[in-house]
């Protein structure tokens, strides 16, 4: 037999690291070409790793909740297939890139900083790839697939520099003399296997998030979903159980000081510290100017009404945040300042063509900023559809890393959770961002002169964040009083 040992792939964007979030196999299962393994989260996004090996599981290195570099082994399984007499240890559905050379300009030719996003320690693809006698058992068509899209898993297009006029973000063209990328060493004393008792809880981030803010312990549930993972439906019948066991499981705030209830400490990993890294980042380089304005939203609101009426939109959700988006996209047509990035090494203002308009989304992950691109040129309709696919994906932390690269502008919503308005901070790279507060009825004047009243109107608050250094004060007051006065009159959308 021969024992393979899987390595986490190379993320790329520098990226070192990942935490195991659920293994999806334990030791004893059988798994065949293309199984998913095991879901990794990094800061970028989580993503479902499939195994490039047909064989039984012997070993999981990494526990659950545990974070593993790059390039180090995480599971191991026996192929059944003879070991190699050989001195190779090179697994064979990885082979394919060890013999080939890196395709100029595409990913995984060199990377800004030399990185090249392929699995760690093989040589990546810079030409058409030229093979020679394999060593070792032969790749089959089903184990090359398998390391096609390991190899894709956390690939993202990252662009060198954009300029004025590129609508595809530019990649890095490889060195004409680069050297292949040198062999692993040959593997030293093998580390103590971590050990996992009683089999991997088979569970979904979200369904663990529930089932901890309720007190629930998941080794103690059976999962009725497929393949015996445990479902929302599991956590809040547990949830539901008699009081008294309820009280056994969750101590109440007495009983726990009596116990001596300790602070609890939360790991920073994943989205929270790519996130906090950047509004650290973005807070102390760009500098930030905020700018508010409350307006009357009846007319919008009524639009809404119609639109749900209609029969083009049935089925799609709609809200306030969709007409806020097209009224952006518009007045972004007039104050292009904000759509733009301040380029440091050319030392130029580059202003963009296309909006690429990320929305803030609150996930159990924490908050994720993916893009509609060409938010632009969408129709009602589609930008409705493209908003509701974020959302959905992102709740479900499907959120992949080239859809959350190249935003140009960015709205979030804090109206959700009943709040008026806030000072945005800027996501890094871009140059504006807009803070939509809850809509709510309010009096409001209207009319002037002998016609003057008071009146309960739909009524909103908006704030604008923006880079001082891509725009000044009459461009960011420009842009939102345009996004204003479209959601007061959306008729004028017209004129734009």
């Amino acid at each position: 037999m021969a024992i393979r040992e899987f390595r986490l792939p190379d993320p790329g964007e520098g990226l070192v690291e990942a935490d195991i979030v659920t293994w999806r196999v334990s030791v004893g299962d059988t798994v065949r070409v293309n199984d998913i393994l095991v879901e990794v989260e990094t800061s970028k996004s989580l993503v479902e790793l499939p195994s490039p090996y047909a064989g039984t599981v012997t070993a999981l290195l990494v526990a659950e909740g545990e974070t593993a570099d790059v390039g180090s082994p995480i599971i191991r399984i026996d192929d059944d297939q003879a070991a190699p007499t050989g001195p190779s240890t090179t697994p064979p559905a990885l082979q394919a890139v060890e013999d080939a050379e890196p395709e100029a300009g595409l990913i995984g030719g060199a990377a800004p900083g030399g990185r090249v996003a392929v699995l760690v320690g093989y040589g990546p693809r810079t030409a058409e790839a030229k093979r020679r006698p394999r060593r070792g058992a032969p790749l089959d068509a089903a184990s090359q697939q398998a390391h096609e899209q390991l190899s894709g898993s956390f690939a993202i297009d990252v662009p060198v520099s954009r300029r004025a006029g590129d609508r595809e973000p530019l990649r890095a063209a490889p060195t004409p003399a680069a050297a292949p990328s040198p062999p692993l060493p040959p593997p030293g004393p093998a580390a103590p296997e971590p050990v996992l008792t009683g089999g991997a809880v088979l569970a979904k981030p979200p369904v663990r998030k529930l089932a901890k803010d309720l007190g629930i312990d998941l080794a103690a549930l059976s999962g009725s979903g497929p393949g015996g993972v445990i479902t929302r439906d599991d956590v809040t019948a547990a949830a539901a159980a008699p009081e008294v066991a309820v009280a056994e499981r969750v101590p109440t705030a007495a009983s726990a000081a009596a116990a001596g209830a300790q602070d609890v400490r939360i790991p920073v990993r994943g989205v929270r510290k790519a996130t906090a890294e950047a509004m650290v980042r973005s807070a102390f380089t760009a500098p930030h100017v905020t700018e508010w304005l409350t307006c009357d939203v009846t007319a919008t609101m009524e639009l809404l009404d119609r639109l749900r009426a209609r029969r083009e939109f049935t089925g799609v959700r709609i809200s306030p945040l969709l007409v806020v988006a097209k009224a952006v996209c518009l007045a972004l047509s007039r104050t292009p300042e904000l759509n733009s990035f301040w380029d440091e090494p050319a030392g130029e203002i580059v202003q963009l063509r296309s909006v690429n308009l990320g929305i803030a989304a609150n996930t159990p992950r924490g908050l994720v900023v993916p893009n509609i691109r060409d938010a632009q040129a969408l129709p009602l309709l589609e930008l409705a559809q493209a908003l509701n696919a974020l959302v959905a994906t992102a709740r479900e932390g499907r959120t992949q890393p080239a859809e959350m690269a190249q935003g140009s502008f960015t709205i979030t919503n804090v109206g959700t959770f009943g709040v008026d308005a806030g000072t945005p901070i800027l996501n890094p790279g871009e140059s504006g961002i807009l803070c939509l507060g809850q809509i709510a009825r309010r009096p409001w004047v209207r009319g002037s002169g002998a016609e003057e009243r008071i009146e309960p109107r739909w009524v909103t608050t908006l704030a604008v964040s923006f880079d001082h250094r891509l725009a000044d004060g009459a461009q960011g007051s420009t842009f939102l009083a345009a996004v204003a006065a479209i959601l007061a009159d959306p008729g004028l959308a017209l004129l734009f």
